[in-house]
């Protein structure tokens, strides 16, 4: 069976693949600084970027940090709505497989943690997947009123904890230099497992890493999160996401997208010019701009994923949409490549690329990635990670 008329049998539409690929792309040009340089200090870990490195890294901050995030956040609320819609279909309980598929995202994302990447997100989603439940039931308007609440509490949280740093240096810079020690010793720690370590030095130093990601990516991203599986429930109860002409998403990338591009160039602008890296004010004032003005830029991309999806089916977007179909494969892939190539056991590149070669291989590996999901897709009914969620969802059964 052909990807289209599978995707209308399933009451399924091409736009959430093809946003769902998207993403995908956007969380490799993202993600790959974390396994290819220290957490904690990212690019700038060895001094400040420069010419190419530089402007890699400042397009990557503006064009996709926070966005490919949020973009996959929305995606996860429409395929809870699809999977509510489908036991609806067929008539059977939709609670219980829910939450078995919960269980499921869970344990994989701890194991996703010990085997290759400290900045999983499935830990993170089976938590809020659980949140997200008690949304189920609730009417369009008040969904959308949730999602702006959560997200503008998102804003707060994030400029709360970015003033209380800016005040610390100011007003405190002793206490300060004692945290950006702390921070400078995690670096080095870093840098001799995943850089000279064996393969247990880097799992002990992912748990370590992952304590800070579970506690301070909830506090600085999950609320966000939360706030885009809202939106993407709410989307599918409107009808937009069935409807990629709508008048919304018209207004999504004429207007949002503008204001959320150019409000994430100035965060980014602010993060590449800033003197101490991760721990410094600059970075602290850019990630303030990019977490308020993200969700224009999400709301924008999805405008333009949507006119791009109006269009006649090109083979090329089919190809992209059918990968974007097993996009836990592909996510979980670009760990295993990433993770191969950075880490001693490896071929050991750890802190050796500057951002811009290190961008360049992520864009390769977030296209290869749907590549390969989208030719197994030729030849399986669902990618290998899928099939194994879904064995564990359903139990054996239909």
């Amino acid at each position: 069976m052909s990807y289209l008329q599978e995707t209308r049998d399933a009451g399924r539409e091409v736009f959430p693949d093809l946003a769902r690929a998207c993403a995908l792309i956007g969380i490799a040009l993202v993600n790959v600084a974390v396994f290819s340089h220290p957490m904690m200090g990212g690019y700038s870990a060895e001094g400040a970027l420069e010419g190419a490195d530089k402007w890699s890294y400042f397009i990557v901050n503006a064009f996709f940090l926070m966005k490919s995030y949020t973009l996959f956040s929305f995606m996860f609320g429409v395929g809870f709505a699809y999977q509510m819609k489908s036991a609806e279909r067929r008539g059977v309980g939709f609670a219980g497989r829910y939450w078995r598929r919960s269980i499921g995202l869970l344990v994989l994302g701890l194991l996703h943690v010990a085997l290759l990447f400290q900045g999983d997100i499935l830990v993170i989603y089976a938590i809020l997947g659980c949140l997200l439940f008690l949304f189920r039931n609730m009417g369009e308007s008040g969904l959308i009123r949730w999602a702006i609440a959560l997200y503008a509490v998102q804003i707060l949280v994030v400029v709360l904890a970015s003033g209380s740093f800016i005040a610390g240096m100011a007003f405190a810079p002793e206490a300060m230099q004692e945290q950006i020690a702390m921070n400078d010793e995690l670096i080095v720690s870093a840098n001799e497992a995943y850089g000279s370590g064996t393969f247990a030095d880097s799992i002990a130093q992912r748990f370590t890493e992952w304590g800070q990601v579970i506690t301070f990516g909830m506090m600085m991203q999950g609320i966000g999160a939360m706030a885009f599986f809202v939106f993407g429930l709410a989307a599918v109860r409107m009808g937009s996401i069935a409807d990629p002409a709508r008048p919304f998403w018209k207004r999504c990338r004429h207007v949002f997208l503008p204001i959320g591009v150019t409000g994430s160039a100035v965060g980014a602008w602010f993060m590449v010019n800033a003197e101490g890296g991760m721990m410094s004010t600059g970075a602290m004032i850019g990630m303030m701009f990019i977490v308020a003005f993200s969700p224009f830029s999400t709301a924008g991309y999805l405008g333009l994923i949507a006119k791009w999806a109006e269009k006649p089916q090109g083979a090329f977007k089919i190809f992209l949409a059918r990968g974007g179909t097993a996009s836990l494969t592909a996510y979980l892939l670009q760990s295993v490549i990433f993770s191969l190539v950075f880490n001693n056991y490896g071929l050991g590149y750890f802190g050796e690329m500057g951002a811009a070669v290190t961008i360049l291989l992520a864009l390769a590996v977030g296209f290869g990635s749907i590549a390969f999901t989208s030719l197994w897709r030729l030849a399986f009914p669902r990618g290998p990670m899928e099939f194994l969620l879904r064995r564990w969802t359903y139990l054996g059964a239909r």
